[in-house]
């Protein structure tokens, strides 16, 4: 770990300069300046000082989350492909489940269907974006083609089929597929 660049940032984050960082911890300016350049190391009592004033503790310092993936590709994509069905689900965003939304590619092919989804709570949004289907929610079915989209709340019993076949991106809200 790279103490110092990290202390510099956290100098910066607090709108403090070298000088009044080191005026606040009674260490002088090029000491400071040292440490964020990792030309040195402080001791313990001397870091926990700087860190004190730096409005953190050493245990948050020192805690290294990861850095929450934004950008996906076709690698971090697990698939499912239901030949009785006749689909192919890819969910595009790894480990949804824990989000507030899922959403997935789903590849209809001619004939093809989801699993009828049983009533749940929240919402279901998807847009077509190849061929066209046909949305089966309760007694009532809905068409959609290429360039439309649908949103429901999910709390009736739910599928999609394509005669010809599809593909749509469909998001789910909370995360159910």
């Amino acid at each position: 770990m790279q103490i110092g660049a990290k202390l510099k940032e956290l100098r910066i984050l607090k709108g403090l300069t070298q000088e009044e960082l080191a005026d606040r911890t009674e260490l002088s300016k090029g000491f400071i300046s040292q440490l964020e350049r990792d030309l040195t190391s402080p001791s313990i009592a001397t870091l926990m000082d700087i860190l004190q004033c730096l409005g953190t503790s050493i245990g948050e310092f020192f805690n290294e989350t990861q850095e929450e993936q934004i950008v996906f590709c076709k690698q971090d994509y697990f698939e499912k492909i239901d030949t009785e069905l006749h689909n192919e689900i890819k969910w595009i965003i790894p480990n949804a489940q824990k989000n507030v939304m899922e959403p997935i590619l789903l590849t209809l092919e001619a004939g093809g269907s989801t699993y009828p989804d049983n009533p749940h709570e929240g919402e279901e949004f998807g847009y077509v974006l190849q061929g066209s289907i046909s949305i089966h929610r309760g007694a009532k079915t809905y068409k959609a083609k290429k360039g439309e989209s649908f949103y429901f709340v999910a709390d009736k019993k739910h599928y999609l089929t394509s005669k010809g076949g599809a593909v749509i991106l469909w998001v789910s809200s909370p995360p159910s597929f």
